[in-house]
């Protein structure tokens, strides 16, 4: 199922954005983060180790949020794009005297190894990947069994408004499409998570200005659809741009600010333990075998 991937997402596009994307932690994705760490007080057991997947563009805030929550824990933090890493390591980096420095493991660096780690944390990273189904087996493969992921997306009610726009004036698609929570519900079973559990909410962020406007949706991310516009567009262009949203945007409920609508997607689901298919003759890994007796000893 990895070979079916979003249609309206340029992968090459992607991997640019990803590679160049801002160095920084977006307000709205800290604010997410925030309320999807919230979620974490029904899970009752803490984890032991947990993964922090792209932790700088998903809220740095968070991290510290987690760790406090979880302060025994071994945390380890995986960068997928380099240009990130170095400005995750300096911002979580203790000094010497602070007392936390001694009191409290630092974080681990690279990717996981396979069974690793009790929770995996990705926040605001899955509506921008071009094989979304491969970076959630990657997940799935550093979970050990009974492990959990917390991870949160955009959802297709995302900038509904910014859509209208470009459509009314009979320009190119101003996003990429985002996928449904159900969707993503059928794709964590599809890798082998099990208990899937999906629901959402919408956002609206206000703006004084189109200019503030754009600018954090720059932050944010940048238009992935193949049919986008094929070139860079000129000044009159932009001044349209801004006039349009100007006049379109406006909201008379939120003071004549320029409103724009986030659908927010949280996911959560458990990595069960691996199971055999009944046959003639059956294959099964060493790790796994290992992992279905000693899941078979707890039941006894």
């Amino acid at each position: 199922m990895s070979s079916e991937r979003p249609p309206t997402i340029d992968p090459v596009a992607a991997a640019r954005w990803h590679a160049a994307a801002p160095a920084l932690s977006p307000w709205l994705h800290e604010e997410v983060a925030r309320r999807m760490e919230d979620r974490l007080q029904w899970i009752r057991q803490a984890p032991e180790s947990w993964c922090h997947w792209d932790a700088l563009r998903g809220g740095l805030q968070a991290h510290l949020l987690v760790s406090a929550r979880y302060p025994k824990a071994r945390s380890q933090v995986h960068e997928t794009a380099v240009h990130c890493e170095r400005v995750t390591r300096e911002a979580l980096a203790k000094p010497w005297w602070n007392p936390s420095r001694w009191s409290a493991s630092s974080p681990q660096w690279g990717m996981p190894a396979d069974a690793s780690v009790q929770m995996l944390w990705a926040n605001m990273a899955l509506h921008t990947a071009a094989d979304p189904q491969a970076l959630i087996g990657q997940w799935h493969r550093a979970l050990a069994v009974d492990g959990y992921l917390m991870f949160s997306c955009l959802g297709p009610d995302t900038l509904r408004e910014l859509h209208g726009v470009y459509a009314a004036l009979g320009w190119p698609p101003a996003g990429h499409a985002f996928t449904d929570m159900h969707d993503w519900g059928d794709m964590l079973v599809h890798a082998g998570f099990a208990e899937p559990v999906m629901d959402m909410e919408r956002v609206t962020l206000t703006f004084a200005t189109p200019e503030r406007l754009v600018q954090e949706l720059r932050e944010l991310g940048c238009n992935l659809h193949p049919d986008r516009f094929p070139s860079l567009r000129g000044r009159r262009w932009r001044e349209k741009l801004y006039q349009a949203l100007a006049d379109r945007l406006a909201d008379p409920h939120q003071g004549g600010h320029l409103a724009l609508t986030f659908e927010i997607i949280y996911g959560h689901a458990f990595k069960p333990a691996p199971r055999v298919r009944v046959s003639s003759s059956s294959a099964v890994s060493l790790q796994d075998m290992r992992l279905m007796l000693r899941k078979g000893g707890k039941e006894n």
